[in-house]
């Protein structure tokens, strides 16, 4: 690291837990994120400012004014603009030393597969429950950690699944099929805050994953409750008939 880049995250070196080697480590990182909606636009700015050094962003929408109450890498000044386009922008802004790859286009399970295989770790914040499978089968074909987020109305949750977590369970164990207007933020609707919470949590299990550090949600299903502010940690166990994960 250099001079600019020692001051710049001097706070997070600062921690026994990420230090200069754990630094390092984030610098040296490629994540690719699916999604630049409500979640995806915290967990890349946090990201971005943290020094996670390379960030692939995958999103084929564009900004809409609907979009404004709560995905915060958007500007108005933004709307009609790709999502990840705007969101580069931001991240460029917030910290010009990380490199940013944008892809603008739907993925083919084969195109998919290979960015997920060439990154570190992958974060879902997708609305979308046939993605979310794909993304989670192909993050086991793949042997690379996952973090998953969801957020409706007043609620959201996060797991996260890790290879290196033996029997860690993935995201079929906990939905085996699953009706996609139970996330849908259109049909449901959301408060902003909420998804601000999810994603600032896949952030940073994010960066316990890639520094190295502390035990990560892996094997565990964490659900927040905003409406009564209730925070549920349970406990997922792999399902020995998944069809993705065991076999």
């Amino acid at each position: 690291m250099n001079d600019e880049e020692l001051l710049r995250y001097s706070r997070q070196i600062m921690l026994p837990e990420i230090e200069i080697d754990g630094q390092e480590k984030l610098l040296n990182s490629r994540v690719l994120i699916v999604g630049l909606g409500g979640l995806g636009c915290p967990v890349a700015m946090y990201l971005a400012a943290a020094g996670v050094g390379h960030l692939v962003l995958a999103d084929f929408d564009v900004v809409d004014l609907s979009n404004l109450q709560r995905q915060i890498a958007h500007t108005t000044a933004g709307v009609g603009q790709l999502k990840v386009a705007s969101a580069k922008q931001t991240i460029s802004a917030l910290n010009p030393n990380v490199e940013v790859t944008c892809i603008d286009q739907r993925l083919d399970k084969s195109a998919l597969s290979l960015q997920i295989n060439l990154a570190d770790l992958v974060l879902d914040c997708t609305d979308n429950f046939s993605i979310r499978f794909e993304i989670n089968e192909l993050c086991v074909a793949n042997n690379t950690p996952l973090v998953s987020g969801a957020a409706i109305r007043l609620e959201g949750q996060v797991m996260v699944y890790d290879p290196k977590t033996p029997d860690s369970p993935c995201y079929r164990c906990l939905y085996q099929e699953a009706d996609d207007v139970t996330l849908n933020c259109s049909e449901n609707g959301v408060a902003a805050p909420v998804v601000g919470v999810i994603g600032t949590i896949q952030a940073i299990e994010a960066i316990k994953l890639l520094a190295g550090f502390g035990q990560s949600l892996a094997g565990h299903l964490l659900v927040f409750d905003a409406k009564s502010m209730n925070w549920r940690k349970l406990k997922l166990s792999r399902n020995p008939a998944c069809k993705t994960c065991s076999g």
